[in-house]
């Protein structure tokens, strides 16, 4: 029996929550700390899964606990059944006051950028509950294939013959600074925030800025890179929505002579879906306030 038949039969997903936490911390005793339980019941929920699926999911060494392949493999695997799981209960949860659970994903720096703006909007609807993950790009392309996430937001299209991907919003990313400059040279002085907005930035920002020292942080998300700005000084491209009120009150600074960066942000969703109304009427809600960005 294969890895992928044997899961299909592990219907607790205790012991796939608990795998997931040792996967993380790579640590039994930091994971039984975290799930509040007793390190011999972490171990034993281990063993008990590696008996089930027929295979060791981690090497164990002294101070040493790696993920052996058969672990690596099942990683997706159980994110996904955790995911449905959670999604079942939701559902069930509301059923008897809401019609529908809509879960929208997207990349934590989307969230930051635009989409947290726009959340009270999709809660205001009436007979929907939202569920709203924050996870990488090949993450949501996967559970949207899995059907544990009806909508997707990213920065970079999606290339899969299963899905549809329509470009729905466009957000500006200007360079700010603590202190007053002109020029990007004089802004990275200052301790250069590098904030990942997708592979089509990293390539524009790698071509305009060559020379460039390395930067003193690089995060994947822009509420990390403004905190960092405003707390320790430094400069960075982040969303114009995001630091319009700081440029206002003289806190950041526009840095003039520099590159217009502009991200375009995708939706993404199964093909089979292309006729769902309330898909359709998110997306369009998203293009019209597109405009205003």
């Amino acid at each position: 029996m294969s890895l992928r038949e044997s899961f299909l039969v592990v219907m607790d997903t205790d012991l796939l929550k608990t795998f997931m936490e040792v996967s993380r911390t790579r640590h039994f005793g930091r994971a039984a700390e975290n799930l509040y339980l007793t390190q011999s019941a972490v171990s034993f929920r281990i063993r008990q899964l590696e008996g089930l699926l027929g295979v060791e999911l981690f090497s164990r060494q002294r101070n040493n606990i790696q993920l052996t392949p058969a672990g690596e493999k099942l990683i997706p695997l159980a994110e996904s059944s955790v995911l449905l799981e959670q999604r079942i209960r939701h559902e069930v949860a509301i059923a008897d006051d809401r019609h529908y659970q809509f879960a929208l994903g997207a990349t934590p720096n989307l969230w930051d950028a635009v989409l947290q703006q726009k959340l009270p909007a999709l809660l205001r609807r009436p007979g929907m509950a939202v569920s709203a993950m924050a996870h990488s790009s090949s993450a949501l392309v996967r559970q949207i294939l899995e059907r544990s996430l009806d909508l997707a937001l990213v920065f970079d299209a999606p290339k899969a013959d299963e899905l549809v991907t329509r470009e729905v919003l466009s957000v500006p990313l200007v360079m700010v600074a603590s202190e007053s400059c002109r020029e990007w040279q004089e802004a990275a002085e200052l301790g250069y925030v590098l904030v990942d907005w997708g592979t089509s930035f990293r390539i524009q920002h790698a071509q305009e800025f060559k020379g460039m020292a390395a930067p003193v942080l690089k995060t994947n998300t822009g509420r990390i890179a403004l905190d960092s700005i405003l707390m320790h000084g430094g400069a960075g491209y982040l969303p114009a929505t995001m630091v319009a009120p700081y440029l206002e009150s003289g806190e950041l600074h526009e840095v003039s002579d520099v590159p217009e960066m502009t991200r375009q942000v995708f939706a993404s969703y199964l093909s089979t879906r292309k006729d769902d109304e309330l898909i359709g009427d998110i997306i369009k809600q998203l293009l019209e306030s597109g405009h205003h960005e």
